[in-house]
């Protein structure tokens, strides 16, 4: 299988390509930069073909895909700065690379007749309650304008293709990037103590865990909206971002003290977050396929591959 990847040079898109190269699929990588040099970890998502691309230029993404004639886009470029997104001056091109980017990315799978993977975002939902989410939910009501440019572009995709994967992902981390894990164990060593919300309760999403699953995905044609982060430890097992860094911390044998907070408490944040991340994933299991595994296994074998590239 050939594919398509946008957004190589973020945290899922380098694991994705790991992933399918390894799996023995042909994959193209592509991203903003001029350059792509991935991470100093051996991978082989530095090793294959990569173009740069500007999803928001409608004329060079119908060539390019036209020319590479995928079988499948794994869509992972985005604009995913959450504060950012609120300010005025950026709205403009956050909707430009949310939505009308990939508008242009489903067009392009549909005149190549490929699959289409879109990651999008619990924020699509407005964070009440303490129900899970279902992936079929139709009740959105989005908070922020991170999350209202990713439902549009949920509906972009949903209104071009119909071979289409839309997986909403939460608490994102990974190895070629920034994310929570690398800037916990950060302050961790230079702060005595640290304030961490206990009010936003979801679970976390370990990018090669998510890969895995995507590629899983690819090889079928189960399409359709899944939820997709790490597994809970046991039944209504979900989390906050205090219990997440205690968990950091505790596997990193850090001693820093970790301070709850409710998000009023907190305070620094300019979007609006949702309190409710909880995410029904049981739709994965009956389309048959495995669940990410349990979210601390997650964190044990990411901060042993930070460590084996020296990032711990």
């Amino acid at each position: 299988m050939r594919v398509f990847i946008t957004g190589i040079g973020g945290q899922l898109g380098h694991d994705m390509a790991n992933e399918l190269v390894n799996r023995g699929h042909e994959c193209i990588g592509s991203d903003i930069q001029s350059v792509y040099s991935g991470v100093a970890d051996g991978s082989s998502a530095t090793l294959i073909p990569y173009i740069s691309l500007d999803i928001t230029d409608a004329e060079s993404v119908s060539r390019i895909i036209d020319n590479i004639k995928p079988d499948a886009i794994v869509h992972c470029a985005a604009w995913t700065a959450v504060d950012a997104a609120e300010d005025p001056q950026n709205q403009e091109k956050v909707y430009a690379i949310n939505v009308s980017g990939t508008e242009n990315i489903a067009r392009a799978a549909k005149k190549a007749d490929a699959k289409m993977i879109y990651t999008s975002t619990d924020y699509v939902f407005n964070g009440q309650g303490n129900i899970p989410w279902s992936p079929d939910d139709t009740c959105f009501e989005p908070l922020n304008v991170y999350g209202k440019s990713k439902l549009d572009g949920e509906f972009v995709v949903k209104n071009i293709l119909e071979k289409y994967f839309i997986v909403r992902i939460a608490w994102v981390f990974g190895i070629n990037g920034n994310n929570f894990v690398k800037t916990m164990l950060k302050v961790g060593k230079t702060h005595d103590e640290v304030r961490v919300v206990n009010d936003q309760i979801g679970t976390p999403t370990y990018t090669y865990d998510l890969a895995r699953l995507l590629a899983d995905m690819l090889e079928t044609d189960k399409y359709g909206c899944y939820h997709a982060t790490n597994s809970e430890a046991d039944e209504g097992g979900y989390i906050s971002w205090y219990d997440f860094c205690c968990e950091i911390y505790m596997q990193a044998g850090l001693n820093t003290q970790v301070k709850p907070v409710s998000t009023e408490e907190y305070g620094s944040s300019i979007a609006k977050r949702p309190l409710n991340s909880r995410m029904d994933k049981s739709k994965l299991v009956e389309a048959g396929f495995v669940p990410l595994p349990c979210w601390q296994d997650a964190i044990a074998r990411y901060l042993k591959e930070l460590k084996s590239i020296g990032e711990e």
